[in-house]
C-alpha cells in the first residue's frame, strides 16, 4: 500500500444523496471535502428498477438548495439521476467514483484512510471522516444453497426481461410486492413466497389491495408463511408452516428480503455496534461515534431498522456534522 498523498480535511465515504448532501454542507462551512464511493454516483438509484418513479415528490429528494425539475408529479429514476449529477458539477464537487474505503485508523492526530480504487490501494490522511454509505449494497441473505446462481438477484431490475418465465419472488415488504405486481403485468409466470402468514400493515396503502386481489383471482400464486429451503437451476424447494415441502418452478428468483449497513467496515474502523439493533454508537446531536473524528449520516445510523432514515429526512445530516446546530435535530424539526 503506498504513501504520501495530501492530508485532506475531510472525506466522505458514499457519493449518494446524503453523502453529497453532506460534502455541501462542508464546503458550505469552509472544507474541500473528498467524496469516494465503490460504484458511481448515486450508486443506489442506478439500482433501482429501470422507470421506476419515486413515491416522494421532487423538494423532498432536493439537496444543497437546488430545485430537481420533473415531468411528472414525482420524479422516475433517470429524473433523478440527472439531477445529482447536475448537483455535483454544480457544486463542483471533487469525487472519486469505484474508489472503495476498506477501513480507517487514526495515526497521532490525523485519520488514515485505506482506500483502494481500480488500479491501486493508498493511504489516504485525513482530519475528519463521514461515512454516509448507505445499506443497498448488502442484502440480507438467506442462507440457503443456491443464492448465488446466476439468475437469483437480490435487486428488482426490469420486469420486461421476465416475459414469460417462470418468476419466484421472495419477500412479502413494498418492494418484493411492487415486483411481483410488475412481473405479472408483464406476462411473467409469479409466485410469491413470503415467511410470514400474512402481510404487515405497513404495506403501501395502494399495493396492498392489489396484491391480495392478484392472488385471490389466481393471477399470482402465493406462499405465505412458507421458507425457502434451497434454489437450484430450475425451482425453488419450499416448506411451508405445516411441514410440506413443494418444488417451484423458477426461471429467474429475486431474493427481495431487504438490506443492512456495512457492519464489518463499522468494526474495522472502530465504531462500537449494538449487535441486537445493529445501531452504531455516535452522538444524537453532532453524529460522532466513538472513535474521535469519525461521523455517521444517513441510514447508517438506524442500524438494521433501514425504514427509518430517507433521502427525506438524511438529507439534513451534514448540517449536524458540519453546523453549529444548536442542539436542534433537523430531522425532526426538534432538540
Amino acid at each position: 500500500m503506498s504513501a504520501g498523498r495530501d492530508v485532506e480535511d475531510v472525506v466522505i465515504a458514499g457519493a449518494g444523496p446524503i453523502g453529497l448532501a453532506c460534502a455541501i454542507s462542508a464546503k458550505q462551512h469552509g472544507a474541500d471535502p473528498l467524496v469516494v464511493d465503490a460504484g458511481s454516483v448515486v450508486n443506489s438509484v442506478v439500482h433501482y428498477p429501470v422507470g421506476m418513479t419515486f413515491f416522494t415528490t421532487p423538494d423532498l429528494l432536493e439537496i444543497g438548495g437546488h430545485p430537481l425539475a420533473c415531468a411528472g408529479q414525482k420524479p422516475t429514476r433517470e429524473e433523478t439521476l440527472k439531477y445529482y449529477r447536475g448537483v455535483v458539477r454544480s457544486e463542483g464537487l471533487r469525487v472519486r467514483t469505484y474508489t472503495t474505503l476498506e477501513s480507517a485508523a487514526r495515526e497521532k492526530d490525523l485519520l488514515v484512510c485505506a482506500l483502494r480504487d481500480r488500479h491501486e490501494s493508498y493511504r489516504q490522511p485525513c482530519r475528519r471522516l463521514v461515512l454516509a454509505t448507505g445499506y443497498y449494497d448488502h442484502a440480507n441473505l438467506l442462507g440457503v444453497p443456491g443464492e448465488q446462481l446466476p439468475h437469483v438477484s437480490h435487486r428488482f431490475d426490469e420486469a420486461h426481461r421476465s416475459f414469460g418465465l417462470d418468476v419466484v419472488v421472495i419477500g412479502g415488504k413494498n418492494s418484493a410486492i411492487e415486483a411481483a405486481l410488475e412481473l405479472y403485468r408483464a406476462g411473467a409466470r409469479v409466485t410469491l413466497v413470503y415467511r410470514r402468514p400474512e402481510f404487515k400493515p405497513t404495506v403501501k396503502y395502494w399495493l396492498k389491495p392489489d396484491i391480495e386481489n392478484r392472488i385471490k383471482a389466481g393471477e399470482i400464486a402465493a406462499r405465505l408463511g412458507a421458507e425457502v429451503l434451497a434454489i437450484d437451476d430450475r425451482a425453488v424447494a419450499i416448506r411451508d408452516a405445516h411441514g410440506r415441502e413443494e418444488r417451484l418452478p423458477a426461471d429467474r428468483v429475486y431474493a427481495l428480503t431487504g438490506y443492512h449497513p456495512d457492519f464489518d467496515l463499522f468494526r474495522r474502523v472502530g465504531i462500537a455496534v449494538d449487535e441486537s439493533t445493529g445501531r452504531p454508537q455516535c452522538d444524537p446531536e453532532t453524529l460522532e461515534t466513538n472513535v474521535p473524528g469519525v461521523h455517521l449520516a444517513g441510514s447508517i445510523t438506524a442500524g438494521r431498522a433501514t425504514s427509518e432514515i430517507f433521502i427525506e429526512n438524511g438529507r439534513f445530516d451534514g448540517e449536524r456534522i458540519f453546523g453549529a446546530g444548536g442542539g436542534r435535530n433537523p430531522r425532526t424539526g426538534g432538540a
